[in-house]
């Protein structure tokens, strides 16, 4: 099909991007990489009467540090996350996860902020979001705030971006020297949804956990962040009895929906097994200081 008319805007500042938001009210949407939008367009599940383009907003887009923070402009595409040496040094789980996004003619158009911003919990980054403990800047007519990703994801395509608002920035803590990292994904074929993914990033003293995070992408209306399994594996080693347990607990808070890719049950096995199969990586990963 084609999409309805509309009009289109391409706003060169952040502010005048927030202005033509608030100009035009309900019926606008903002435009980033399109993957998600387009498509809806097409098949008249969306109908904005107006596009606003974020694609020659220079600030929205660059990868940096700050301190011990690494910074992301939302408009920044996947295919720059992969190809990020700063990344690959100081967050490598990021880089991997962006080699599972859709395919290389995706991953060159779509963007962090705008996979992020569709609260789908299907896509890969949401999870790795909460894996990497993220803050997200959003702007709007009422000034800027900072979220944490753990409180950013409401329900299926629903966040906490208010109406007017547009996620310019996207803020990572450094992950500790010597963490180790996995995102395992099953997925049918190249360029699709997961049927089950798990992200995990962890943290050794000695033979134990120190810290560790895990988070399951399409396991329910939301990415899912594992916070069960992550307490009981704090203080003990990652062997065949703490993964067994582990990937219980991730299994227990899963709710996916059935689809092709499979049933409730196969789908909640896979997580498991995609939870076990990303600790044991992260485990092989990381420095035992």
């Amino acid at each position: 099909m084609i999409a309805a008319g509309f009009d289109y805007h391409v706003p060169r500042s952040v502010a005048d991007a927030i202005k033509l938001l608030a100009d035009l009210g309900p019926d606008a949407k903002l435009l980033a990489g399109g993957h998600s939008l387009l498509p809806m367009m097409k098949l008249r599940f969306a109908q904005p009467s107006h596009l606003v383009d974020l694609g020659k907003i220079a600030d929205l887009r660059g990868i940096s540090q700050v301190g011990n923070e690494i910074r992301i402009g939302a408009m920044t595409t996947e295919h720059d996350l992969l190809h990020s040496a700063l990344l690959a040094a100081k967050v490598p789980l990021l880089v991997e996860g962006a080699g599972w996004i859709a395919d290389p003619q995706v991953r060159y158009k779509g963007t962090i902020g705008g996979d992020i911003s569709h609260g789908d919990p299907g896509n890969d980054q949401p999870a790795l979001m909460l894996a990497l403990d993220a803050s997200f800047v959003l702007k709007g007519p009422g000034g800027e705030r900072v979220v944490k990703a753990d409180s950013f994801f409401l329900g299926l395509y629903s966040t906490l971006l208010e109406p007017g608002e547009i996620l310019t920035e996207i803020r990572l803590p450094i992950p500790a020297v010597g963490s180790g990292w996995s995102y395992q994904k099953l997925k049918r074929k190249t360029g699709d949804f997961a049927t089950a993914a798990t992200a995990v990033l962890l943290e050794m003293k000695g033979a134990n956990v120190a810290q560790v995070r895990i988070a399951l992408t399409n396991a329910g209306a939301t990415a899912l962040k594992a916070s069960a399994a992550e307490d009981y594996l704090a203080g003990k080693p990652i062997n065949d009895a703490s993964l067994n347990e582990a990937a219980r607990l991730a299994m227990s808070i899963c709710d996916p929906t059935p689809d092709q890719r499979g049933d409730v049950a196969y789908k909640v096995a896979m997580c498991g097994e995609m939870t076990r199969r990303a600790l044991q990586a992260a485990h092989a990963r990381a420095t035992k200081a």
